[in-house]
């Protein structure tokens, strides 16, 4: 796992305003594996693309209580039929966590959410691979030009040009 500093910076500062913290970006920037690099020892990690996850937060109070660690993190967390309401009342019950919640930024995701979550949540947005992380991904800026800046594609040996099809598309697919 690649270490990203700086996002992870951005992450404990927006902690510090709000309870909440919806990153976001583009497919297959690294959210779940930036989320999960904040060690396994502080967080809960939820899966909300598993369809358990439904019934597990369904009495929101009752999941946040059974929290013994620091930091809950929900990823994909707009495949959740009501993701603000169990949002809003672990930062509303709950204020000693900090949450992180993971997903892409389109309007299909911000349509799941019935609140906006004004004044509980701030905003990341996860890039793919800047300038100044290239070293630690082992490239130079020739390769991020060559190769993209999603990380998968950054330390593969070679170009992958069907992995490439399958993003865009997807991408305008979902997020267009």
């Amino acid at each position: 796992m690649i270490a990203r500093p700086f996002w992870r910076q951005r992450i404990e500062s927006a902690w510090g305003e709000a309870l909440i913290v919806w990153l976001s970006g583009v497919r297959r920037c690294g959210k779940t594996t930036l989320a999960q690099s904040l060690g396994e020892a502080h967080i809960v990690h939820v899966n909300c693309d598993l369809p358990s996850v439904e019934d597990m937060v369904r009495d929101p109070r009752l999941f946040f209580s059974g929290c013994t660690k620091a930091v809950v993190v929900f990823d994909e967390i707009h495949q959740l039929l009501d993701p603000a309401r169990v949002l809003k009342i672990g930062a509303d019950a709950f204020p000693a966590l900090r949450i992180l919640a993971t997903g892409s930024s389109t309007l299909a995701a911000r349509k799941t959410f019935r609140d906006t979550l004004t004044g509980r949540k701030r905003q990341v947005h996860l890039t793919p691979v800047s300038w100044a992380e290239l070293a630690a991904f082992g490239a130079a800026l020739p390769r991020r030009l060559f190769h993209g800046g999603l990380p998968q594609v950054l330390l593969a040996e070679s170009k992958q040009p069907a992995l490439y099809r399958e993003w865009f598309n997807s991408f305008f697919a979902r997020d267009i």
